[in-house]
């Protein structure tokens, strides 16, 4: 198992210590940085060579229909899985070392955050991961942050500005600090 594998299986990692982290992360890091800085550097009218080099940054894999809006910033782009039609508006920060799935038809509002890392209290060189999953058709408001373990369902929404740090079910709204179930969708 690589790295990311052993992270999404629960393993931990000094950052600094762990040779195997600093090889196979880092370098993942720094070739999203680059790739990154050249979409985010790319004219916005210049749509064909964005989405070029989005499915570059994905290792091939950009579904029909999916696009992210650029400027944007993804740590680890091998850990990220999109379906199609996912639309992310400008502004998203993606922290994905412990694995993104995001379902088909996905809508990410502005300035979107998404963490999947944490860090060892006692020892803040030591990171853990857990994967956050986005369902099918969920809507995410503008600067919502998202942070590790969580699982938003199919066709919720979670409102502007909330910070979600426990799953959301499917057909609800959510919102707040912590983001919490309002009101369900029939």
């Amino acid at each position: 198992m690589n790295v990311f594998e052993r992270l999404r299986a629960g393993e931990h990692f000094h950052v600094l210590d762990n040779e195997d982290y600093r090889r196979e992360a880092h370098g993942e890091f720094n070739r999203c940085r680059h790739l990154c800085w050249q979409i985010n550097s790319t004219d916005p009218d210049d749509q064909e060579r964005i989405v070029e080099l989005e499915r570059e940054l994905f290792n091939g894999r950009l579904e029909q229909g999916t696009f992210l809006t650029p400027p944007f910033q993804i740590d680890a782009a091998c850990r990220v899985f999109l379906g199609k039609n996912v639309f992310a508006n400008h502004g998203l920060t993606v922290m994905s070392v412990g694995t993104i799935t995001i379902e088909d038809g996905v809508m990410l509002g502005p300035e979107v955050g998404m963490f999947t890392v944490n860090h060892e209290p006692k020892n803040i060189r030591v990171i853990m991961t857990k994967e956050i999953v986005i369902k099918k058709n969920a809507w995410i408001g503008a600067r919502v942050n998202i942070l590790p373990g969580v699982t938003i369902g199919e066709n919720a929404i979670v409102g502007t500005g909330s910070i979600v740090t426990k799953d959301i079910p499917d057909n609800a709204i959510a919102v707040g600090n912590p983001a919490r179930i309002i009101k369900t969708i029939d």
